[in-house]
């Protein structure tokens, strides 16, 4: 009885030589660390993911997603960490027509990335906005924050509010850290 199981999931075209890498290192390397096999189809961008292991496999079809969604393989890879997560939010539920999400994905990278670095400077995640999703990866505190930042921009709220309350959220953390270490 052979007990190996899988996944079937799609990237879009275009991320497929980032999952594969220079002459498969990146491929190669994920399918050593995650004790999977990993089959791509360049023509279609289909991926399947297959091994023994549930944990493995799993953390496997989230760096794929992750690498699928914009982010390059370092990033991707640091879901491997136990502590990490991957969150995904679609532009759809929150725009009503193309120029909606095109504006909705303006004010999340903000003028010349400024948004999305002051987010990803104040959270410690990180983001990628590509197609019609915007994905976070990062410590799990670190999503929950960044996906609320990024949801209330996308709600309309302005820059600069999100930006004080990402501040004192991390103000926050901070002195709870330092009254841990007391």
């Amino acid at each position: 009885m052979n007990s190996e199981l899988g996944y079937e999931l799609k990237i879009p075209k275009d991320r497929v030589a980032v999952l594969i890498g220079k002459k498969g290192e990146t491929k190669k390397h994920l399918e050593a660390i995650t004790k999977t096999r990993i089959d791509v189809d360049s023509k279609e961008g289909d991926v399947s993911i297959k091994g023994k292991d549930a944990l493995g496999m799993y953390t496997a079809k989230e760096v794929v997603r992750a690498i699928g969604r914009g982010f390059n393989p370092e990033i991707a890879q640091l879901l491997l960490k136990q502590d990490y997560s991957f969150e995904l939010l679609n532009l759809a539920d929150y725009s009503k027509t193309k120029n909606d999400a095109t504006r909705l994905k303006g004010r999340v990278i903000g003028e010349k990335g400024k948004s999305r670095n002051t987010i990803e400077d104040l959270t410690g995640a990180y983001l990628s906005v590509y197609g019609k999703t915007i994905a976070i990866i990062g410590e799990i505190s670190a999503v929950g924050l960044a996906r609320r930042a990024v949801e209330s921009l996308l709600s309309g709220s302005p820059h600069a509010n999100v930006y004080k309350w990402l501040e004192k959220q991390r103000r926050n953390l901070r002195k709870k850290e330092m009254m841990e270490l007391f």
